[in-house]
């Protein structure tokens, strides 16, 4: 299953960082995904292949180009 990541989500991990928390930024995609952790600003580099087993949850961030007011 491939993930639509975009910029400034945030995602969750089945393994925490050493810092003690589990939720990433996204803040590069390309072959490789930019990840910074929320709990202590570190940046990392992951493949997406690998990234996609590794992901237990997909926070979207809020896109002001997705319409929300349709009724």
């Amino acid at each position: 299953m491939a993930l639509d990541l975009h910029l400034d989500d945030v995602l969750t991990l089945k393994k925490r960082h050493p810092c003690g928390s589990d939720k990433w930024l996204v803040y590069r995609l390309s072959g490789d995904i930019g990840l910074e952790c929320l709990g202590c600003q570190r940046r990392t580099m992951m493949p997406r292949s690998q990234l996609e087993r590794r992901v237990t949850a997909l926070e979207p961030r809020a896109r002001p180009d997705a319409d929300t007011s349709k009724a």
